[in-house]
């Protein structure tokens, strides 16, 4: 990992968010690798693997609700926490962000919709 880099270093099998934790700011990948899964009766149900430059937590900018699932480091990451005010800061910088994160957004709803499709057949 480059010591420069700014954020903070989670190692292998750290927690980052909770699932059912209040959210307030979104996070963003600066290295390696983490984990995205629900807790469901028991058990854990991966949804997705974040690599580099890769976001989670977004919704919590939004919608102010409880976060809907856990991520935690696959390895040792490092990750950057971009509050609101800064996100909206940086929106107004680079407006073409803001349509990067919809675009995101939107390919994991079709992602989450083909899945539920699936498990319907």
């Amino acid at each position: 990992m480059n010591k420069n880099d700014l954020g903070k270093i989670y190692s292998g099998g750290e927690s980052i968010i909770r699932q059912g934790d209040p959210g307030d700011c979104m996070y963003v990948i600066q290295e390696g690798k983490a984990e995205v899964f629900r807790e469901n009766k028991g058990k854990e149900v991966r949804l997705a693997i974040l690599g580099e430059e890769d976001f989670f937590g977004e919704m919590a900018i939004f919608d102010h609700e409880l976060r809907s699932a856990n991520v935690r480091a696959v390895d040792e990451v490092r990750v950057l926490t971009v509050d609101k005010r800064t996100f909206l800061k940086r929106i107004i910088e680079d407006p073409s962000l803001a349509f990067r994160i919809v675009e995101k957004m939107s390919r994991r709803i079709r992602e989450l919709n083909a899945e539920v499709a699936r498990l319907k057949t």
